[in-house]
């Protein structure tokens, strides 16, 4: 293969004539990192093999509300921190004082707008997942209660809303284990699947093996669930969006009208119906309580209902129902 050219699926030059071209002298491909090359960019390929999902639906959408009010950083909890409300460019104010500004839009959240969330998925008939810190079900007990009362699901996000990747591994097996016997009292059960604050740290996967998770869903890798080893170990993941998500108000550039993300949604759903067809497919569609609880964002979530209830082959399911339907369905190969 001559220098400068590119592979072919066969493996020869993709080009007959490439000698005009000239980017520089070729490079041994034992130069890229052993840590490089651990990673899997490859996933299904070109060809991916043929997905199966309940009903033969075409695209399986799940939405996850996320709730974590009154358990993010305050001095309130003894942190050498305030976290900020994320609308604007501003700080807030910082330890040692308090940001009661901050405060009462969390509590906004937690007192309307996961409520005015709940209203709008309850009248569309459609399963939810909660992704919810502990504490945050702990100070509002009446939410676990809703989700207990409409079969809703739980992700486990935390017993605060805090970065795993800051604490030991010691404080971070407490953190998980605190939050298990806090769901398990206020929700009956475990969740079956995770989702940490940001990204996960080193030791995050293996903790949740230990405790007996059988999905994470701190990777976005593709489109439909994936597996990833420990070791000889296979773990799945649930792919989690940061497209398909609210958080993309508080970015720049990001979101400005709550148009932005209904478009964004639709015009995604519109694409993996049409994909669906040649292979099954899903979407994660995240909304937090304390953003899109807001009035004006809430009818995003109203409208995009509309609009994929309206749409053939789309089917909405709980978390823990994908996961369980592909590590029965379709195991690591």
């Amino acid at each position: 293969m001559a220098t400068g050219g590119y592979s072919s699926p066969e493996g020869g030059s993709a080009r007959e004539d490439d000698s005009t071209l000239d980017v520089g002298p070729a490079l041994d491909a034992n130069l890229i990192p052993r840590g490089v090359r651990s990673r899997n960019l490859v996933g299904y390929g070109r060809i991916p093999p043929k997905f199966s999902w309940p009903g033969d639906a075409n695209v399986v959408v799940n939405v996850v509300f996320v709730y974590e009010e009154g358990s993010e950083y305050s001095v309130l909890w003894g942190d050498d921190r305030n976290d900020g409300w994320g609308e604007y460019a501003e700080p807030g104010i910082q330890p040692p004082q308090r940001d009661k500004g901050t405060e009462s839009h969390y509590e906004y959240g937690s007192r309307a707008g996961i409520w005015r969330l709940a209203r709008i998925a309850d009248a569309a008939g459609i399963p939810v997942t909660v992704s919810a810190a502990a504490v945050a079900l702990e100070l509002n007990p009446a939410v676990a209660e809703w989700m207990r009362e409409r079969n809703h699901d739980l992700m486990g996000h935390g017993w605060r809303w805090l970065e795993m990747w800051t604490l030991s591994r010691e404080q971070e097996r407490e953190q998980i284990k605190a939050a298990l016997d806090s769901y398990e009292r206020l929700l009956g059960g475990r969740p079956l699947g995770w989702n940490c604050r940001g990204w996960p740290s080193e030791n995050t996967r293996e903790l949740l093996v230990e405790q007996g998770f059988r999905y994470d869903s701190d990777g976005s890798a593709d489109d439909v669930p994936y597996y990833e080893w420990l070791g000889e170990r296979p773990f799945l993941v649930v792919p989690y969006s940061k497209t398909y998500n609210d958080s993309r108000y508080l970015m720049n550039p990001g979101f400005a009208s709550p148009r932005d993300l209904l478009d964004t949604l639709t015009m995604g759903l519109d694409q993996l119906v049409l994909e669906g067809e040649e292979r099954r497919t899903m979407m994660t569609a995240c909304f937090h309580a304390r953003w899109s609880g807001q009035a004006a964002r809430a009818a995003v979530l109203r409208l995009f209902l509309e609009h994929a209830l309206a749409q053939p082959g789309v089917r909405f399911m709980r978390r823990s129902d994908i996961a369980t339907w592909w590590l029965e369905r379709h195991p690591p190969r």
